[in-house]
């Protein structure tokens, strides 16, 4: 006589094994700095292990981001029906998207201000900064941006140049609403084929997404485990009011101002949104990057927050480029930062230029780690700036990445959940989700 097998007990979340990743790479790296920093199996583990499965990791989601972006952004406004209803999801898009990135960077701005980071910096910490080799690269990429060069960019002039370029992903997102608009304006039997297709590589990538993101905690784990054996907590110490100032804006707009967004505006509670964000949260913190986040972002809109995915798709597609509250945050922060370091008042009239600039700035910049440092050194030429002075903030700017970029992609999805609200797109109005993780 057979007997029933017993069902498989089902493991821990995936977003709790992240967690767990980071804790145990984070407190092993703490205890490697403390007792082996300079040990030459650290370098080699470092070298040959943990950094380069990091970046294998990186690199099977970014394999990923560009057909994934062009198919979803495609089928979201195919899906939407009519122009009419592209521009009014495009135009609340556009607003929701600079009010609350304004609120982000005037919250920021009020903190660094209150806290005067910038004077308690040490000088000779601030001249071994400036001599730091990496700072000359950021600068030149800096000194190569300018704010029409990005709006010109928007439009490009080489879709295939434009796919190979981070600092170019607005052009494909541009591209592919062209695509979409045609494909609404002719449904023909050979338009509709299209959508078929790319409906199909759209799962497909969806679902290879699903495979390569179980790899996350142990990616996480190489991550914080880089991180901290070679920084330990020296550097965050001697930078420890710019870091606080920094986490402190950051948390206001995460933990105040999004979730009373998504109460009042979206009519979802926090709780309930915050417990279907977590695994996007997570993702965004180990990964720094809100482009490579994109396929858990989309997954969990659709199948957590229950999103009518004509909206999400097309929300979450453009604020992966082009959303940015965290980035514009941390850029307006560390601006006035520098200016105080260096002594140099700004007034309220300069103080106004730097949010605006920031506003734009966080569209242009690249959803990648450290995208931000081009546009920051950017925006203090035009302030007026010594845009050397990036290098002091270069030993903590990998963990404050991490946590811009998790805002990010949690500001995205507020976005998502507000514009889905105000468009009045009826839940019944959302399709059945696949299953992407191959169980």
């Amino acid at each position: 006589m057979h007997t029933a097998p017993e069902p498989k007990k089902p493991g821990l979340p995936l977003h709790i094994k992240v967690l767990l990743g980071f804790v145990l790479g984070t407190v092993v790296g703490l205890v490697v700095h403390a007792t082996a920093a300079d040990a030459v199996w650290v370098q080699s583990l470092t070298e040959y292990l943990t950094r380069p499965f990091g970046q294998i990791f990186l690199n099977l989601l970014f394999m990923l981001v560009v057909p994934l972006m062009f198919s979803a952004l495609v089928l979201g406004v195919g899906e939407l029906g009519d122009i009419a209803s592209l521009g009014r999801l495009g135009w609340k898009t556009l607003i929701y998207t600079a009010v609350v990135t304004a609120a982000a960077v005037l919250i920021g701005l009020v903190c660094v201000n209150l806290f005067q980071p910038g004077t308690h910096m040490d000088a000779s910490l601030v001249e071994r900064a400036m001599s730091n080799a990496k700072t000359g690269e950021i600068i030149s990429k800096g000194n190569e941006l300018r704010l029409m060069d990005l709006l010109v960019n928007i439009v490009p002039h080489n879709i295939v140049g434009a796919m190979g370029d981070d600092s170019k992903k607005l052009g494909i997102v541009f591209f592919a609403l062209m695509i979409g608009i045609g494909l609404v304006m002719k449904p023909t039997p050979a338009t509709h084929a299209f959508k078929n297709a790319l409906q199909g590589l759209f799962e497909i990538c969806m679902h290879l997404i699903g495979l390569f993101i179980r790899l996350a905690p142990y990616a996480v784990a190489a991550f914080m485990f880089n991180l901290t054996s070679q920084l330990g907590w020296d550097v965050i110490q001697s930078l420890l009011w710019f870091v606080v100032t920094v986490l402190l804006a950051l948390a206001i707009h995460g933990f105040v101002v999004l979730p009373l967004w998504v109460k009042f505006m979206g009519g979802m509670g926090p709780r309930e949104f915050f417990r279907g964000t977590q695994e996007a949260s997570l993702t965004a913190f180990a990964t720094a990057s809100s482009t490579a986040t994109l396929p858990v972002t989309l997954r969990v809109a659709e199948e957590n927050l229950k999103l009518p995915r004509k909206v999400s798709r097309f929300v979450l597609t453009v604020g992966a480029s082009a959303n940015h509250h965290g980035t514009a945050l941390f850029e307006g922060i560390t601006v006035l930062f520098l200016a105080q370091v260096y002594g140099l008042h700004l007034g309220l009239p300069q103080q106004l230029m730097v949010l605006v600039l920031c506003i734009l700035g966080g569209i242009g910049t690249a959803g990648i780690p450290s995208g931000s440092l081009p546009v920051i050194a950017m925006i203090c030429g035009i302030i007026g700036i010594k845009p050397e002075g990036i290098g002091i903030v270069l030993g903590v700017n990998t963990f404050l990445d991490m946590c811009r970029t998790s805002l990010n992609v949690t500001g995205d999805l507020a976005t998502a959940v507000v514009v889905s609200n105000r468009s009045g797109v009826a839940d019944e109005d959302v399709p059945e989700v696949p299953d992407t993780a191959g169980h």
